[in-house]
């Protein structure tokens, strides 16, 4: 190791153009540097080496045995170091390699499988492991290294993280087929009234945004039944213990029987998820993260433009902090 760290990679291409060439003058030339220069870092590599590389005679050089053995190593060290380099400046504008994406459960699993396929058809080198968590818990693993990249609801409160916003997501009104509202044509913020309402448990950002609504407009969250999952959720709509507010991309994936269950907007009511793409502002790949997240907004626009609202192009800041909207007007 001692001996390795004596020479560089350049003494080693040296190394190799003269053993190529057959000539001192030749690889000199073609190396633009001069004949006394490369002799002389030959000679240090030798001795470094302890090893005569070059037999020299009236009539030029030859590889000595213990160079010829030891080119073969040469060239294969060079041909990695380049491989390296390579691969590195490919990194360096992304779209290439294994990211960690981190998803919010109540957003990964029904956004995620209209926006992969077209990516990776764009990046056909990109691979992303994707682990589901409360947003706080993403932020903190994205602060923490834990995550690359994070698809996750807003607000994000540190300054250490770059937010681009991709859409705004409506929220659904969710009754029970026999529930006194289900027939009604038109449901309004006053039919809520001391309405029992469920939500996910409190962990999560999506548990305060309907607690908020329901404090504006009179309805009561029951507490005691929260659900473990939006399917949970769903269930307990279905089996009559209250009625619940779904994100759009869960209705629109996973509600397909009305039978069940009836799913309406509110009159009075705009409730209002706001969903963003965010990596540390100090990423070596942060331009690949900006178009990334370009591109994913206008995949989204094209394949949900009837189920989510579509945000200002090119607004990329620190911590976004813009809240998500839970209002009763």
């Amino acid at each position: 190791m001692d001996t390795l760290q004596n020479f560089s990679l350049k003494q080693l291409q040296y190394f190799a153009a003269v053993a190529e060439y057959g000539s001192f003058r030749q690889a000199a030339f073609r190396l633009n540097i001069t004949q006394p220069t490369l002799s002389n870092q030959v000679g240090v590599m030798e001795k470094s080496l302890k090893i005569q590389l070059f037999e020299r005679t009236r009539k030029g050089i030859t590889t000595t045995p213990q160079g010829r053995e030891l080119l073969l190593s040469a060239r294969r060290i060079l041909e990695e170091a380049q491989g390296f380099a390579s691969q590195a400046a490919q990194l360096s504008g992304g779209g290439i390699g294994t990211y960690r994406l981190g998803v919010t459960p109540t957003l990964g699993p029904y956004l995620l499988p209209y926006i992969l396929n077209p990516i990776h058809d764009h990046y056909s080198d990109l691979k992303l492991y994707v682990r589901e968590d409360a947003p706080s818990d993403l932020e903190t693993g994205l602060i923490n290294g834990q995550h690359d990249l994070i698809l996750t609801t807003l607000p994000i409160m540190s300054n250490e993280l770059m937010v681009a916003p991709l859409f705004r997501e409506p929220l659904k009104l969710a009754l029970a087929k026999d529930h006194r509202l289900a027939n009604k044509k038109r449901i309004n913020n006053m039919d809520l009234l001391g309405e029992p309402v469920l939500t996910i448990s409190e962990h999560h950002l999506f548990h305060r945004q309907i607690t908020e609504l329901c404090e504006r407009v009179g309805a009561v969250v029951l507490r005691d039944y929260e659900g473990t999952s939006l399917d949970t959720l769903r269930q307990m709509v279905v089996m009559g213990m209250g009625i619940a507010f779904l994100p759009a991309l869960y209705a629109k994936s996973e509600i397909r029987d009305e039978k069940e269950l009836r799913v309406a907007d509110v009159e009075g009511i705009n409730v209002v998820r706001n969903h963003a793409l965010v990596w540390r502002n100090t990423s070596p790949v942060r331009n690949f993260y900006k178009q990334l997240a370009e591109e994913i907004r206008e995949i989204i626009e094209t394949s949900l433009a009837s189920s989510i609202l579509p945000v200002s192009h090119n607004h990329i800041g620190k911590r976004g902090a813009e809240k998500a909207v839970s209002k009763a007007t």
